[in-house]
C-alpha cells in the first residue's frame, strides 16, 4: 500500500476528474494521500474533500508563496486548528525565490505556524526553496516532538542529516525522474530508506514521460519504482519502508 504525502487533490485540475484520478490511485496501489492547503481560500475544501473521500487526509496551513495578510491568516489558521483535527501543519516554510514576498513578510509567517504546530502537537509539512539553512536554524529554535516532512527535498546531503537529526522525513516525487536530477538521485539511493516518504505534488511536478499533463497521485508508484530499481530493491519494499514512515509520522491508519 503506497501513500502519497502530499498532493493538492482539491486543485481543479484534479477535482475537474475526481473519480478517475481517484480510480487510477487506487489501481496503483495509493491506498492514503495527504491534502495540504496553502492558504485561508482552500483550509474548507480540503477539509470538506478528505471528510467526503475515504483515504484522504487533509492538513492546514499557510504557504509563503500565497498568504502575505499574515495577521488575518494565521489567525484563521489558529482558530480551524482549535476546531478541527488534521494530521499536519501545512504547507508551510520558506521560499526565497526572487519574486516571492520578502524575508520580512515570509519569517514571521513560518516563526508563528512553527509555535502552533508545537502548540496542537502536529508534524509540519515544509515547503523549502533557497532557504534550507534558514529554515533548519528556525527548526532548532523551536523543538517539535513529531517533526515533519520536507516536501519536495531539494537539498544537499548534508542539509538532509541536519533534517534527519530533528526528526523530518525527505519528500521525493517526480523531480527525480528527470536525467538532469543526478544529485536527487544519488540522494534517493544513498541515504537511509527509512528517512524517505514519497509524494507527488500533484497537480505540479509531472515525472518525466508526461508532458502537459496535470499530474496525478497514482504515479506516485512509478517514484517507488525508480527508488527501488536504484536501490537494488523490489518496489514492494520502498512501499512498505516508505509508508510504514508515514504512517508513523502522521499518525495514519495501518491499511496493509
Amino acid at each position: 500500500m503506497l501513500i502519497d504525502t502530499h498532493c493538492h487533490l482539491d486543485f481543479p485540475d484534479l477535482m475537474a476528474n475526481l473519480d478517475a484520478v481517484k480510480a487510477r490511485a487506487q489501481a496503483a496501489g495509493v491506498g492514503q494521500i495527504v491534502v495540504p492547503s496553502i492558504a485561508v481560500d482552500n483550509f474548507q475544501r480540503v477539509l470538506n474533500l478528505c471528510a467526503t473521500v475515504p483515504g484522504l487526509h487533509p492538513a492546514l496551513g499557510l504557504h509563503p508563496c500565497f498568504s502575505h495578510d499574515v495577521t488575518a491568516a494565521l489567525a484563521q489558521l489558529a482558530q480551524v486548528l482549535n476546531e478541527t483535527e488534521v494530521v499536519a501543519l501545512g504547507e508551510i516554510g520558506l521560499d526565497f525565490r526572487p519574486g516571492q514576498a520578502a524575508p520580512a513578510v515570509q519569517l514571521p509567517l513560518f516563526e508563528q505556524q512553527l509555535q502552533l504546530a508545537r502548540q496542537h502537537d502536529l508534524p509540519v509539512l515544509l515547503h523549502v526553496v533557497k532557504a534550507h539553512d534558514q529554515v533548519l536554524k528556525r527548526l532548532r529554535q523551536v523543538h517539535l516532538p513529531r517533526g515533519g516532512i520536507v516536501h519536495a527535498f531539494s537539498g544537499s546531503e548534508q542539509q538532509a542529516r541536519a533534517y534527519a537529526g530533528l526528526g523530518f522525513k525527505l519528500g521525493f516525487g517526480g523531480a527525480l525522474s528527470h536525467a538532469r536530477a543526478r544529485k536527487l538521485r544519488r540522494l534517493a539511493t544513498a541515504l537511509p530508506l527509512e528517512w524517505l516518504v514519497l509524494e507527488t505534488d500533484a497537480p505540479d511536478m509531472p515525472l518525466a514521460g508526461y508532458p502537459d499533463q496535470p499530474n496525478e497521485p497514482s504515479r506516485v508508484a512509478e517514484v517507488a519504482a525508480l527508488i527501488a530499481q536504484w536501490r537494488g530493491l523490489s518496489q514492494e519494499a520502498v512501499a512498505e519502508a516508505t509508508s510504514r514512515t508515514a504512517q508513523q509520522l502522521l499518525r495514519l491508519p495501518d491499511q496493509r
